[in-house]
């Protein structure tokens, strides 16, 4: 059993691919608040205020600096912001009792201001410190960013979490990602959230071998994903995942996911992605119910394309290999024709079977519906309802007659 706040990139990985088994406790104890984390640039001033603060209020402070060469030279610049506090240094090189006496002045609160490495980021649990400031935030990654963060606001008081930026350097595209999202997931139980990033950032390594992180480049990640969960189906002796259709829809009816719905360019994909490999009603209601509770009511563009998908996957059902429309007929291309002409044999219309032409494998299904009928939106109608097996079609059966 693994308890972990951030767990990491392929421990969770593994645990959505059913590998391991997860349990997420999101309710936080009582009274607790969430931190305000800000993300600036090195601001001497600013670090002042927010040291005076916590001060006046008779709290205390981490300040977190990573580097134990020149730890005693940036005390000295904490010491000139705040001349008249008590400020101890404690670092992993220092003796062992040394460290202690110094953990159990900041503890008795005999000191004001802790000046430390990140050995304070697990273990640690003071009330009275309500403020951290981190320096050179860049320079760690998600989770320890987390863990940090995790040392002030353990009372009910607010706490403030100062992520500091340096200056005379610029900051990487892969830490820029970090900062953003730990300034973003500031709220209580966000830990399962940063870790999500955390595994988008970094990919989720390999089970076999030793990296907890890394991309798959050799398959890609979606393929990899894939293998891996028929791999384990079939380990389990469970029913295979079923595949997405290749089903090609093309009846004059188009749907997009505005981006005024969702905002996110990478979480627009996501969600095409998810709509586009749904293999079942069952997945296709749940991308459904996903967009509703994150981003509202579906527009009408969108209903557009939930639609569109209905009735790729109950055509793909059916053993259909394309929908188009040609003239005044719907054609249907498929292998056995003897599905889809069932489904058809009560709709108002005519319906065609043309034996495979030379070369070709496919049967064509025409369908000449009623003139009214194909305005697309009604034909989607009218098609997604004959073709599927819910109750909706016998609604579309009642609407035709």
């Amino acid at each position: 059993m693994t308890l972990s706040a951030t767990p990491i990139p392929r421990t969770l990985h593994m645990s959505m691919l059913g590998l391991r088994d997860i349990s997420s406790l999101t309710t936080p104890p009582l009274e607790r608040r969430a931190i305000v984390t800000e993300v600036i640039p090195y601001n001497a001033q600013r670090v002042a205020q927010a040291i005076a603060r916590e001060l006046s209020r008779g709290g205390q402070i981490y300040f977190v600096h990573n580097r134990v060469y020149n730890i005693r030279s940036i005390a000295d610049e904490v010491r000139k912001m705040a001349p008249d506090a008590r400020i101890v240094i404690g670092h992993g090189q220092m003796p062992g009792h040394e460290l202690e006496q110094v953990m159990l002045k900041f503890m008795r609160r005999e000191a004001d201001i802790l000046v430390s490495t990140t050995i304070i980021e697990s273990g640690i649990d003071i009330a009275t410190a309500n403020t951290m400031v981190i320096n050179d935030a860049d320079r760690f990654g998600l989770a320890d960013l987390h863990q940090l963060r995790g040392r002030v606001g353990r009372s009910k008081h607010r706490a403030y979490c100062y992520m500091l930026l340096p200056i005379d350097r610029p900051v990487r595209d892969a830490a820029q990602k970090r900062l953003k999202a730990i300034e973003q997931y500031s709220m209580l139980g966000a830990g399962f959230k940063i870790a999500m990033r955390d595994l988008e950032i970094r990919g989720a390594g390999n089970i076999l071998g030793p990296e907890q992180s890394g991309h798959i480049a050799a398959v890609g990640y979606d393929m990899y994903c894939q293998l891996l969960e028929r791999a384990v189906h079939e380990l389990k002796h469970d029913r295979p995942p079923e595949q997405p259709s290749a089903t090609k829809v093309d009846i004059g009816l188009t749907g997009i996911l505005p981006k005024a719905y969702i905002p996110s360019d990478q979480r627009r994909l996501e969600a095409y992605r998810r709509l586009a490999t749904a293999a079942n009603t069952a997945q296709l209601d749940a991308v459904c119910t996903d967009l509703i509770e994150a981003y509202g009511p579906i527009p009408k563009q969108a209903e557009r394309l939930l639609d569109l998908a209905q009735l790729r996957i109950a055509a793909a059902h059916l053993g259909v290999n394309t929908i188009t429309v040609r003239e005044r007929d719907v054609v249907f291309r498929c292998d056995d024709p003897k599905p889809i002409t069932a489904k058809l044999a009560e709709a108002k219309g005519q319906v065609t079977t043309l034996a495979p032409k030379t070369h070709d494998t496919m049967h064509e299904v025409y369908y000449r519906p009623p003139e009214t009928y194909l305005v697309p939106e009604t034909l989607s109608t009218i098609l997604r309802n004959r073709l599927s097996d819910t109750p909706e079609r016998q609604n579309a059966e009642h609407a035709e007659a």
